[in-house]
C-alpha cells in the first residue's frame, strides 16, 4: 500500500480466494492503489510466467515461509538470473535462518521475543498487546520499504540487484533501539509501568474524565510541566522529579481530571503548552481540527481511511483505488505487462491464471 501511494505501480500475484479482499470488498484499505492477478503458483506453467513479469519489474515482494519461492521455482537465484537489476525483498516474522525460521507466527509472537511486549502495560498486570502495529506494520512493512527504497538508491550506483531479509524481529528490535540505550544506562528496567515512557512517571500518562473519556499527558520538559500544574490549578501539586511524591502527584491529577468533561479539558488546554491531548476513539479521529485540517484521514465511498503518507512538494502520492477482487485484473494486467493474447488465453485455459 505504501509503495502504491508514492506512485509505484504495484501488481499483486495472488490465490484466486481466500484473500482479504474477498471477504472485505472495498473495505481492504491495505489493498488499494493495485492491481491483481490471480495464479495458481504451484502449476505448471506458473513460474515462466511469474519469471516473464519478474523480469520487467524493479521490485519483488514475497512473504513465504523460507524455501517456499524455491520450491516454486521462484527464489532470489531464479528470479536474479531473470532479472540482475532485481531487488528482491523477503518478508516474514523471524528472518531467514536461525532456529524459529520455519515456525509459524503473527504479530504478537514477533514483537513478544523482543522484549516489546513485555515493556507495554501496567505495572503488576499483564503484558498488553499494541494492536499488530509494532511488528506487522512498524518491524515489518515499515523496514521493508526502508531496505527497498536504499537497494533501489544503491542500484542506481551499482546496476545491480539484490535480496533483503526483512525479518520483524529484526526490526522490532531495531525500534527498541532508544529502549536498550536506556537500560544500558540504567534509565530504565524491566518493570512495565514504571518508566518514563511508558506511564511509570504521572506526568507521562493517561487520565480519566467525568464523562469516562480520557486525557493523554506527555508534560516531560519542566516548562510544560509548569503549564500542566497551572491549568489543572493543583497549589499543592508535588515538584516534578520529587519521586517520591510521585504517587500523590498521580492521585492529586486523578482526582483533577476526573471534576471536568474530556470536552472541557479539551478547552482548558487549547492553545497551551503542555502537551496534553484528547484521546480519541478511531471512530473520533476523523473529526480531530488538526487531522482534519491535513487531510490526515479521509472518507472515500463511505470508507475512512489514512491518506498518504509522507508528503512530497513536488511529486505527491495519492489514494489509489479501492481494493480489487483477486483476479480482476488479470487479462489487462498481463496484457500490459507484454504477456501475448495467445498465452493468455492458453493461461486461463489451463487455470494457471483466473480471471474474475
Amino acid at each position: 500500500m505504501l509503495l502504491a501511494d508514492l506512485g509505484a505501480e504495484v501488481l499483486r500475484l495472488e490465490r484466486s480466494s481466500g484473500t482479504l479482499a474477498a471477504i472485505m470488498g472495498r473495505y481492504d484499505v491495505l489493498s488499494r492503489g493495485r492491481r491483481s492477478v490471480a495464479i495458481d503458483l504451484k502449476a505448471p506453467g506458473a513460474a515462466a510466467l511469474a519469471l516473464e513479469l519478474v523480469a520487467q519489474a524493479d521490485v519483488l515482494i514475497e512473504a513465504f515461509r523460507p524455501g517456499v519461492a524455491e520450491r516454486l521455482g521462484l527464489g532470489p537465484e531464479d528470479c536474479l538470473g531473470a532479472n540482475p537489476r532485481l531487488v528482491y525483498a523477503r518478508m516474514t516474522g523471524w528472518g531467514q535462518e536461525g532456529p524459529l525460521a520455519a515456525r509459524v507466527g503473527h504479530d504478537i509472537d514477533y514483537a513478544a521475543i523482543t522484549g516489546a511486549i513485555s515493556a507495554i502495560g501496567e505495572p503488576g498486570r499483564k503484558p498488553v498487546p499494541p494492536l499488530n502495529l509494532v511488528a506487522d506494520f512498524g518491524g515489518g512493512a515499515m523496514y521493508c520499504v526502508t531496505g527497498v527504497l536504499a537497494a533501489l538508491v544503491e542500484r542506481a550506483t551499482s546496476g545491480k540487484g539484490q535480496v533483503i531479509d526483512v525479518a520483524m524481529v529484526d526490526g522490532v528490535s531495531s525500534l527498541l533501539a532508544m529502549a536498550h540505550s536506556q537500560r544500558s544506562a540504567g534509565m530504565m528496567n524491566d518493570e512495565r509501568g514504571t518508566n518514563l515512557l511508558d506511564g511509570g512517571t504521572p506526568y507521562y500518562d493517561t487520565y480519566r474524565t467525568s464523562d469516562g473519556e480520557y486525557m493523554a499527558v506527555g508534560a516531560i520538559e519542566p516548562q510544560f510541566f509548569n503549564e500542566l500544574a497551572r491549568v489543572v490549578d493543583i497549589p499543592e501539586l508535588p515538584a516534578q522529579n520529587d519521586m517520591a511524591q510521585w504517587p500523590r502527584m498521580r492521585e492529586l491529577l486523578s482526582e483533577k481530571f476526573a471534576t471536568r468533561t474530556r470536552a472541557e479539558w479539551i478547552e482548558a488546554f487549547d492553545g497551551v503548552d503542555a502537551c496534553v491531548s484528547p484521546i480519541w476513539r478511531m471512530s473520533e479521529a476523523i473529526a480531530d481540527p488538526h487531522l482534519h485540517a491535513r487531510g490526515t484521514l479521509v472518507d472515500i465511498d463511505g470508507v475512512i481511511q489514512p491518506n498518504v503518507a509522507p508528503r512530497f512538494s513536488r511529486t505527491p502520492g495519492e489514494v489509489g483505488v479501492p481494493a480489487r477482487t483477486a483476479g480482476a485484473d488479470t487479462n489487462d494486467a498481463l496484457r500490459d505487462w507484454g504477456i501475448k493474447d495467445a498465452v493468455i488465453e492458453q493461461l486461463l485455459a489451463n487455470r494457471v491464471v483466473t480471471q474474475a
